[in-house]
């Protein structure tokens, strides 16, 4: 689904953000992405979002090469991809309602269609009910989840997010991160760039880290007990209901993210 073949990243400023990265997600994975600030975290996810072209290597997602790519395909990319950003991006001046059909009135939906996949995303991010309230009116988790609202209106095979929990404390921070399990239940690859080292431990996810630009190679000996709690107990966040409470069992669709009548 996303693969890097030996893809770096340097700037007209000589300063290399990539070196030589190389690795593989594949369909209906969800990982993270560690790393200090400035190790190239950012980078690499503008390079998947085609906001930035590699100055060698290769980026293929979904079969895609993306350095052969042509300029009017670059929309049709994008909307298989969901991207969901620290700081919102919202319109402060719109409704949440209205932030949330943006991509959909630009990929030019009729109106009962952009109606219909707004409400089942708010639905799914338990917001049916803020849908005329404005960003501003709603707490810093309530607008993440409307960020994410946003990302997956398109029913997009990837999700992007840009530490989603950066400014949240750890319970809105959890809540965040149980709904990117959701999504990712339902089929969608998910990618999370994030410092959050203790709260992406108690997940059985695979993690990808950057140091200066260079992807480390995975130490076998590493276990999620490395960050596990004071208390010595195995706290895992996510039971195995907590992918049901969004989606009713068996209801993806053929772009994997889950429909409501």
């Amino acid at each position: 689904m996303i693969q890097f073949d030996n893809v770096s990243k340097r700037y007209d400023t000589g300063f290399e953000a990539l070196k030589r990265v190389s690795f593989t997600i594949e369909h209906n994975e969800m990982v993270f992405l560690t790393g200090h600030s400035g190790a190239g975290k950012s980078t690499l996810l503008k390079l998947i979002m085609l906001m930035e072209r590699p100055s060698a290597g290769r980026v293929i997602i979904d079969g895609d090469d993306l350095q052969v790519i042509s300029r009017r395909h670059i929309p049709q990319l994008r909307r298989k991809i969901g991207v969901v950003f620290q700081n919102h991006q919202l319109l402060f001046d719109r409704s949440v309602y209205d932030n949330v059909a943006l991509p959909l009135i630009i990929a030019g939906h009729a109106p009962r269609e952009i109606g219909r996949r707004v409400r089942a995303a708010l639905d799914k991010v338990g917001l049916l009910d803020k849908e005329k309230h404005n960003p501003i009116q709603l707490s810093g988790g309530q607008q993440q989840r409307v960020g994410i609202a946003r990302a997956v209106v398109n029913k997009p095979d990837i999700l992007l997010a840009d530490e989603p929990t950066g400014n949240l404390d750890p319970e809105l921070s959890a809540e965040i991160m149980r709904l990117f399990y959701q999504f990712n239940q339902v089929g969608v690859t998910v990618l999370i760039a994030t410092h959050d080292l203790q709260l992406i431990a108690r997940l059985n996810n695979r993690m990808l880290t950057l140091r200066d630009g260079q992807l480390l190679t995975p130490r076998s000996d590493f276990t999620t007990s490395t960050f596990s709690s004071e208390d010595g107990a195995d706290d895992n966040l996510l039971d195995s209901g907590i992918r049901d409470s969004l989606f009713g069992a068996g209801r993806s669709d053929d772009n994997g993210v889950a429909d409501v009548d």
